[in-house]
């Protein structure tokens, strides 16, 4: 195989969710700018992997159910023992659970606070460890939310979870920034993803959510690419603690 060319060139990524939306559409740009990818999701992740081997690249597909918690020392190490390495880190997957404040049970509430908040908590504490270990520091992006810095509606456990997620981006960035690893997040708007497929089958409420939108229309997952890869890459060296919202003009209005 060919030496790779672009700003992630001889890097490994690991990215979850990577099986679809918006982590598939990162995962895919990443090995676009020369990065070997490992992709953690349920499925095989077979279209993912066939995007990114026609860019000339390895996939190491990690098939772990992340809602089961499960041990985020040991989906670093896979991902170690099959690519050598890891530079980035894409805490991409997360669920979504819906229901009156009044009447939110406490399953949702746990399921949706353990995979978006604390499953991203653990696997960045354990690729930190290993990008301490290696040397040359590395690059952790957590997905974040307009929820980060909105209340919303009917979902009570994934606010919470992503003005978590906009909390930990900081408090990692001060940790971790004297040992050269950048910690920031994107903010995505409304895309297209399983997450709002109900949103958008709404009519009346995919409506509202157009109208305050200036780019006026729903994002599609590959325009979130180019501020992961700035992110992943060396133009963002003196970045830490950013929430870069991609949101075709939302928070603006």
């Amino acid at each position: 195989m060919s030496a790779a060319a672009g700003p992630l060139a001889g890097k490994v990524a690991l990215v979850t969710g990577a099986s679809a939306g918006l982590g598939q559409a990162i995962a895919v740009a990443f090995a676009g700018a020369g990065a070997d990818v490992a992709g953690v999701s349920r499925s095989d992740g077979a279209k993912t992997a066939a995007a990114i081997k026609a860019a000339g690249r390895r996939y190491h597909a990690i098939r772990v159910d992340l809602t089961k918690k499960p041990d985020c020392a040991d989906i670093v190490a896979d991902t170690i023992a099959t690519l050598g390495r890891i530079d980035i880190l894409v805490n991409n997957a997360g669920i979504i659970r819906r229901a009156d404040a009044l009447e939110f049970s406490e399953r949702d509430w746990d399921e949706v606070m353990d995979l978006n908040l604390k499953t991203a908590f653990f696997l960045s504490q354990a690729a930190a460890r290993q990008m301490v270990a290696q040397g040359g520091g590395g690059k952790i992006i957590n997905i974040a939310s307009m929820l980060s810095f909105q209340g919303g509606i009917r979902i009570a456990s994934y606010t919470a979870s992503k003005s978590g997620i906009a909390g930990l981006t900081r408090l990692l960035a001060n940790e971790w920034a004297a040992l050269g690893i950048n910690v920031n997040a994107i903010a995505p708007g409304y895309f297209v993803t399983d997450n709002t497929g109900a949103l958008r089958a709404d009519q009346a409420r995919s409506a509202e959510i157009l109208a305050r939108i200036p780019a006026g229309r729903w994002g599609e997952p590959a325009e979130l690419a180019g501020a992961a890869v700035f992110l992943a890459g060396p133009a963002s060296a003196y970045v830490h603690g950013a929430i870069i919202p991609v949101d075709g003009g939302w928070l603006a209005r």
